[in-house]
């Protein structure tokens, strides 16, 4: 099994690609990649009922733990449960493809979204954050030195945190991401990899457009035969009616987080909705952005999805 990678760190309020470090890899692992709000949990429950077969809620964060997350149990404690794990395993990541561990036996789902339907959803989840978190948040930014201050709150207005989020960068060498990672260094990073034979890309709008098509596309590339059987259950459990009515039970952690618990965190799955929000100056940047970071036929995609714009490979 060959490793490449990664080849650069990454640290944040959120993140720390440091966990990743102790990984140890069985041939078959499945890694879903996302910058956040771009359908992570989505994935993951598609992900998880291919492996299953069968649609009882289980709890994410346990049967596909997010890695580089920093406010989580000892990254020891999280090694230990998933090496213990019977099954095919899945695990969540939240970096760039240059901030992971790239083995030729993982599989890689990376999943994207339009860049202002995440920043909007970003807003609604960021702004939610009970004090607890918020505490925790600054002191994990307190005691890095790479960061070395106090999480920045999330501004009221949507229209400011987009603002912000085009503007402001939170990691050495980047401009933009406000409180994340550089939306558009981290979109560049899996499509210029998007050849890789382990790797597959997913949008958004082709899960909302055609869900049962693209879980067969998933299952495809990770060599899941479909019990047929079940398949009907399957789809309607990767639905988002079906997440946002058993989010207790999938996310199990989200009630202690967010003001709204379960009902903010799976809050509307909807598109589009920053027309008329978000300023035309900073939309004319958020196009400049990511004219400056993909290709004529990367920004159609990142846009628009596989179903419309074409397959990216």
């Amino acid at each position: 099994m060959k490793l490449r990678g990664p080849t650069r760190e990454y640290r944040t309020w959120i993140i720390d690609s440091r966990r990743w470090k102790d990984y140890r890899p069985r041939p078959g692992d499945i890694v879903v990649a996302t910058y956040p709000k771009c359908g992570t949990t989505w994935t993951q429950q598609i992900v998880n009922l291919l492996i299953f077969q069968d649609a009882r809620p289980r709890p994410l964060d346990v049967v596909s733990p997010w890695i580089d997350r920093r406010l989580a149990p000892p990254v020891e404690t999280i090694w230990a449960g998933i090496d213990a794990q019977p099954h095919r395993r899945a695990l969540k990541s939240h970096l760039p493809l240059d901030g992971l561990p790239l083995h030729d036996d993982v599989r890689y789902i990376h999943v994207a979204r339009d860049g202002r339907d995440a920043a909007l959803s970003m807003h609604n989840h960021a702004s939610g954050f009970k004090d607890n978190v918020l505490a925790a948040l600054d002191a994990a930014g307190l005691a890095d030195e790479t960061i070395a201050r106090a999480y920045p709150r999330a501004p009221a207005d949507p229209a400011e945190y987009f603002h912000q989020w085009l503007h402001t960068g939170s990691v050495a060498g980047e401009a933009d991401g406000f409180q994340l990672l550089s939306f558009f260094a981290f979109e560049k990073s899996y499509w210029t990899a998007r050849h890789l034979p382990n790797l597959l890309l997913v949008h958004y709008n082709d899960l909302k457009s055609d869900l049962a098509g693209e879980m067969r596309r998933i299952a495809s590339f990770l060599d899941i035969e479909i019990n047929e059987e079940m398949w009907p259950s399957l789809v309607e459990a990767a639905g988002f009616a079906f997440m946002k009515r058993e989010g207790a039970a999938l996310m199990p952690g989200v009630s202690g987080m967010f003001h709204g618990g379960k009902d903010r965190f799976f809050n509307k799955g909807e598109n589009h909705r920053w027309s008329g929000i978000f300023g035309a100056e900073d939309l004319a940047l958020y196009e400049q952005k990511v004219a400056g970071a993909l290709p004529a036929d990367g920004m159609a995609w990142l846009a628009r999805g596989r179903l419309v714009a074409g397959d990216p490979a």
